[in-house]
């Protein structure tokens, strides 16, 4: 989109006066006077959003208390240029973009997408599974939920650790079809009976999957299941072409399982049990979960959550499982979930349903959520921050991927 000239001077103005206050504070470490008056002029003029034609406010969650980069030790130019290059089209579609550091809001930058006029491109029929149908996605019913896609999956690991750390699953090295023993499967596959939970968790079940095909395919096992009216026994039925723990094969209805094994073994739906063990304990009062036609919670994709309810999630992970003075999920639930149990890139893996991208000396630097379209929710614990992106870019390819920002533009911002 074109600015208006007047606006474009603003923001010109704008990063000139933000790199010169950056400069002054910088420079003013032992004088105490001169950085108070940087960071305070920072904060009375731009706040945490920056003047832009397609970036409108949100009405944030009172949780978080408000700050600006240059007070909490980032580099001010660093989110002001990945605000420019959203605004500039470089990283797609983009509907929000938040940084959280020391349990403050840096950035709170909401943007609003025609996609209405997006979606008339493609087919519109109305189903909760077609993408390009916008009642459904990016947001549920024009609200201020939207979509977290796989996302889904790593709040479904931290749902599953609480039920492990309450004694309600005894061991993630249980066999699979023990839990599930009221499904039907071939019992003569040996390596089916001996599938464990962890198995699941890490990608790494042997059923044999192809969720590499376009989301837009009718050729991608996701989308036949999701097509499907019995998503766990479609899953089940599936032959293994693999020795369970042996390779990782992303696949979205081992995440079906893992919800169906949470439900069974608390005794309700999972999404009863994240409002009575997650999403209360953090004050997550409005979200929406998809619901299959057997009646089962859409445990692989189908949960919409505002942004800032979905940077609880992240800073509670980051806090090791501890809200305030509550300890939600276990510490030592969350440090396994996030170290690199299977290898799928240089120096970085795949956890409980959370992707490592970056693992370095033994220690996790970067994990994160990452949903289809652009959902993400990123987490430097070194660093105390907390990184959210929601965005739909489900068709064209972006110049430049959300995916990388916290390591390549956030971090060496940090001072």
């Amino acid at each position: 989109m074109q600015l208006d000239p007047v606006i474009s001077f603003v923001k010109f103005l704008s990063l000139i006066l933000s790199g010169l206050l950056n400069k002054i504070y910088m420079g003013s470490r032992n004088k105490p006077f001169v950085k108070t008056l940087a960071v305070s002029i920072v904060f009375y003029f731009f706040g945490c959003s920056s003047v832009a034609t397609q970036s409108r406010p949100q009405a944030a969650d009172t949780y978080w208390e408000r700050s600006n980069p240059i007070a909490e030790g980032i580099d001010p130019l660093a989110i002001d240029g990945i605000h420019e290059d959203i605004i500039d089209g470089k990283y797609g579609l983009i509907d929000h973009f938040m940084v959280i550091r020391n349990g403050k809001l840096v950035a709170d930058k909401h943007y609003v997408n025609d996609y209405e006029t997006i979606a008339a491109k493609y087919d519109t029929t109305e189903h909760q599974y077609n993408y390009d149908h916008p009642v459904w996605h990016p947001y549920y019913k024009y609200s201020k939920l939207h979509t977290l896609q796989s996302v889904t999956k790593s709040i479904t690991s931290v749902l599953l650790g609480i039920a492990i750390d309450e004694g309600l699953i005894s061991d993630i090295r249980e066999p699979v079809m023990s839990l599930l023993s009221e499904y039907q499967v071939d019992q003569s596959d040996e390596r089916k009976q001996a599938m464990t939970l962890e198995d699941l968790l890490t990608m790494r079940s042997g059923i044999q999957w192809d969720e590499t095909s376009s989301y837009n395919s009718n050729e991608n096992s996701c989308i036949i299941m999701e097509l499907s009216d019995d998503w766990i026994q479609y899953v089940l039925s599936q032959p293994l072409d693999a020795e369970p723990g042996s390779a990782f094969e992303y696949n979205s209805g081992a995440s079906v399982l893992i919800g169906k094994i949470v439900g069974l073994a608390t005794g309700k739906h999972i999404d009863k049990w994240a409002e009575e063990k997650l999403f209360g304990p953090l004050g997550i009062t409005d979200y929406y979960w998809k619901v299959t036609p057997k009646g089962e919670i859409d445990t692989e994709g189908g949960l919409y959550l505002a942004p800032h309810d979905l940077a609880k999630i992240g800073y509670l992970m980051l806090r090791g499982g501890k809200w305030e003075h509550r300890q939600i999920v276990s510490r030592d639930w969350v440090e396994r979930s996030t170290r690199p149990v299977v290898k799928v890139s240089p120096g970085g893996g795949y956890g409980y349903q959370w992707w490592v991208p970056d693992h370095r000396n033994g220690t996790t630097e970067i994990f994160a959520g990452n949903g289809y379209g652009g959902q993400f929710v990123m987490i430097a614990p070194a660093h105390e921050i907390v990184v959210v992106f929601n965005g739909w870019n489900i068709h064209d390819g972006p110049e430049k991927s959300a995916w990388r920002v916290l390591q390549d533009r956030i971090i060496p911002g940090i001072r």
